[in-house]
């Protein structure tokens, strides 16, 4: 009688650690779908999507810490506002199904705002803007515009849009993967120019200082990165956007900006 009391005991314990988890399951699952969760110490917490492999704006680094840009800024952004941060990084599908999924509140990403995105999303205000750039070696006179591509051999991954760009002037593409091995043939000679991002010159010449390269020329308009929301935080998207601008304003999107590229680019 007493073997059997206490095997009833045993399953009712069972069932009850099993509940209690369930609970927790559930609790989890709807703190990460809305805009505040709260930790235990009774913090409002936010949810943050990156990459973690898309240094300089988010990436991990010899301690295994997440930095970066991004990083920066939504730090800077959610401690105005009195939240603890929570990144979730994860590669770029990844990181765009989650946010679909609300599994994640707000991705702080280098997110160009689109018109399809905006169909679906919202956006903070711009915190960094970008534009497309001509690059050269040192020595080149002979490439000062765009048009001067004609004929010329442009280092590009041949699947990008900037790869693009380089054939509708009339340059040759030679195939690469990626920035740093593109200003490489750049520097070498094996390439004439590189059309890329001016932010990504501006990194790799933060890391290679005596790089033998140089921007010839830019396109006038910046394409402009923001933060992405969930459509329903419209009270949310507006306290980040003031927050941005007393960010502007004093200074601190200007100092995380020239931390990582020696350059602001938080002006349009």
């Amino acid at each position: 009688m007493n073997k059997r009391n206490g095997i009833i005991g045993l399953i009712i314990a069972i069932v009850a650690i099993v509940a209690v988890a369930i609970g927790v399951n559930a609790t989890k699952g709807n703190s990460q779908s809305d805009q505040s969760g709260t930790s235990q110490s009774g913090q409002k917490v936010i949810t943050v999507g990156t990459e973690g492999t898309y240094a300089p704006f988010s990436y991990f680094n010899e301690k295994n810490e997440l930095v970066g840009f991004d990083v920066d800024v939504a730090k800077a952004v959610f401690s105005k506002l009195g939240y603890q941060v929570k990144f979730e990084d994860a590669p770029w599908d990844a990181m765009l199904a989650a946010f679909n999924a609300k599994k994640t509140d707000v991705v702080f990403n280098q997110v160009g705002i689109t018109p399809e995105r905006q169909k679906n999303f919202l956006f903070t205000a711009p915190y960094s803007y970008s534009r497309a750039a001509l690059i050269v070696a040192k020595d080149n006179n002979d490439i000062k515009d765009f048009a001067d591509l004609k004929g010329k051999r442009s280092a590009q991954s041949l699947t990008s849009n900037y790869g693009s760009r380089a054939e509708s002037y009339g340059a040759t593409l030679v195939s690469t993967d990626g920035f740093s091995k593109a200003a490489d043939l750049v520097a070498q000679g094996r390439a004439d120019a590189t059309l890329n991002s001016d932010v990504s010159f501006y990194d790799y010449l933060k890391q290679n200082p005596n790089a033998n390269i140089k921007i010839v020329n830019q396109v006038k308009d910046s394409t402009p990165s923001a933060a992405m929301f969930q459509k329903g935080q419209e009270d949310l998207v507006k306290q980040v956007d003031e927050v941005l601008t007393q960010l502007k304003q004093d200074g601190t999107l200007k100092s995380i900006s020239e931390k990582y590229f020696n350059k602001d680019i938080t002006q349009g």
